[in-house]
């Protein structure tokens, strides 16, 4: 049996595409990872997104199971010892409202998780509207789309194939060493965003490496309907 280290629903995973220069991004690289690209286009994705029903270990922590997450994350492979590729993301940092949550990850885990003031809204009707809103240094920065109530599978080889469906998370814990981890997940469906509205001091929130994306139109923007998702247990590469 698989060694589960995280059981939870991640649900209405707003997705934000943006093409970015590959060679700003190489500095951010795990040991071992490489640049995966879309057709020849370096992408990176704003996303944000609601953990619901959350377990850690089996166990549910109170005041726990339930918050938004917000991060920024790029696409990279890692040739297996087998020789086969895995596609993973590298996050850039992690947004949530949970102190505990930010601690634990960056203490044991070596991630780059922030916490920060959050809140979301969901609203069903006619169209779905969907929204996450984080606040820094006393700006509320946010992600909202309005979408079709209704998902709809996406087409083979699309940029939502590519965006959704990496598998695997890369996180540098020295120079020469990487932690890897595994998430399963069925394919989701994605509900057609009509229009959306992005407001994010970019600058401020990632650094000065992100601060283009500031004025930058996205690529894409779509809305995930999310499922259930199992984060397995880590080892180092």
């Amino acid at each position: 049996m698989k060694n589960i280290f995280l059981q939870a629903q991640w649900r209405n995973l707003i997705l934000a595409n943006y093409e970015f220069d590959p060679s700003d991004l190489k500095k951010y690289l795990p040991h071992k990872t490489e640049l995966d690209f879309f057709n020849n286009r370096c992408l990176v994705s704003l996303v944000g997104f609601k953990f619901c029903d959350t377990k850690v270990m089996g166990f549910k922590i109170p005041f726990h199971t339930d918050f938004e997450e917000v991060n920024l994350r790029f696409y990279v492979r890692y040739k297996a010892p087998d020789l086969h590729w895995k596609r993973g993301v590298v996050f850039i940092k992690e947004i949530v409202p949970k102190p505990a949550i930010t601690f634990v990850a960056n203490t044991l885990y070596n991630e780059n998780y922030a916490t920060m003031p959050m809140r979301h809204l969901w609203k069903n009707g006619k169209m779905l509207e969907v929204a996450y809103a984080w606040k820094h240094q006393n700006f509320w920065n946010r992600l909202k789309v309005t979408a079709a109530p209704d998902p709809v599978s996406f087409a083979p080889d699309s940029e939502e194939e590519f965006i959704t469906e990496h598998y695997w998370g890369y996180t540098q814990v020295k120079a020469t060493t990487t932690a890897e981890y595994g998430v399963e997940h069925p394919q989701w469906r994605i509900h057609p965003v009509e229009k959306y509205d992005i407001s994010v001091d970019c600058k401020a929130v990632y650094g000065e490496a992100f601060a283009c994306l500031q004025n930058q139109v996205p690529n894409s923007v779509f809305l995930a309907e999310g499922s259930e998702i199992k984060v397995l247990k880590g080892n180092l590469i």
